[in-house]
């Protein structure tokens, strides 16, 4: 920590980076970061590589992040006059996609901060707490180690309970601890407004992403129950006839894994040129372990992600199958 407060101290320039199809630990906390670093008066710039759901666009600082995807040009340059570039939320170069060769070919000192198992060598420094609920409490207790505590308003404090909230799903997961809970009343008296927040991310769907949510539970769950296991599977098709958009389908795993006896549940996505799989789980069932050894994935033991350049129909099939087994 003491090397790592004398880069933040000596940098001139700071990028903020963060995973594809960034969700609310990923964007509250880049963005509780880019506050601290603005109130510190750093030259401080949140970078992603595509675009994020519309129900955090409510978070202070979210017109200012720049996207790779659209931003190209501008994304880079700034990335190339960086000193000290933070990697929040992500474990390796390839979960940030095309932002991966700027990010790589840069000379700035790189610092991680990050929850998820399996970090990759690529990076100068490593903040890695797998058993912690988000990237967004690291990022408080990495303000907190900087004795810089003092620092943070409402507006930071919105961004790590938005994060906290949105990865413990609403704090029931067991990665919540007490200190999870002793941070978030912090917060609280900071003036973050719980409820609000809640409101803006779970009470601001369209009419057609609720309906996807009826048409996927009514008719795409499989329930494989001497498996303990089920999956929703949604084809392009499906997702244009409910005009999907990013962020549509966030949450929707968890729903079968509410069914009595249900431990392990798939969401199955048909992408352009690839099938996105999330999985969850429960008590003894650790899906980490099944997304890397089958999905080309990984992440946490209950909540992990995965790959494949397969049909809707193979991908299908060959998920079946992992659940038999």
């Amino acid at each position: 920590m003491q090397e790592i407060k004398q880069i933040v101290s000596d940098s001139k320039s700071i990028v903020i980076t963060t995973h594809k199809s960034p969700d609310g630990d990923a964007i509250g906390s880049s963005l509780a970061l880019y506050h601290f670093f603005k109130k510190s008066n750093k030259e401080v710039t949140v970078i992603v590589p595509d675009a994020f759901p519309t129900f955090l666009n409510w978070m202070e600082g979210s017109a200012s992040i720049i996207h790779h995807d659209t931003q190209t040009e501008l994304a880079e340059e700034i990335i190339s006059k960086a000193d000290t570039i933070f990697s929040l939320d992500y474990n390796g170069l390839g979960r940030i996609g095309n932002l991966s060769n700027p990010i790589a070919e840069s000379t700035a000192t790189k610092i991680v901060i990050d929850h998820h198992q399996d970090p990759q060598e690529f990076a100068d420094h490593y903040i890695v707490d797998t058993n912690c609920c988000s990237t967004c409490q690291l990022i408080y207790e990495f303000i907190a180690d900087l004795e810089e505590l003092d620092k943070f308003d409402k507006a930071m404090g919105e961004c790590i309970y938005c994060g906290i909230m949105t990865d413990t799903g609403s704090f029931r997961y067991p990665s919540t601890t007490a200190k999870t809970h002793q941070i978030i009343a912090h917060l609280i008296d900071l003036g973050a407004d719980g409820a609000k927040i809640h409101q803006e991310v779970y009470d601001t769907y369209s009419e057609q992403r609720l309906r996807l949510l009826g048409y996927a539970l009514t008719e795409k769950m499989k329930v494989f129950p001497e498996h303990s296991a089920a999956y929703i599977s949604l084809s392009q098709e499906e997702l244009k006839r409910f005009s999907f958009k990013k962020g549509d389908s966030e949450g929707l795993v968890n729903y079968p894994l509410s069914i009595d006896g249900i431990k392990f549940t798939v969401l199955i996505t048909e992408k352009e040129d690839n099938i996105s799989l999330s999985f969850r789980s429960k008590d003894d069932f650790y899906v980490n372990k099944i997304a890397k050894e089958h999905f080309n994935g990984g992440g946490h033991i209950y909540a992990a992600g995965g790959m494949l350049e397969l049909s809707l129909e193979e991908a299908i099939k060959k998920v079946e199958k992992v659940m038999k087994q």
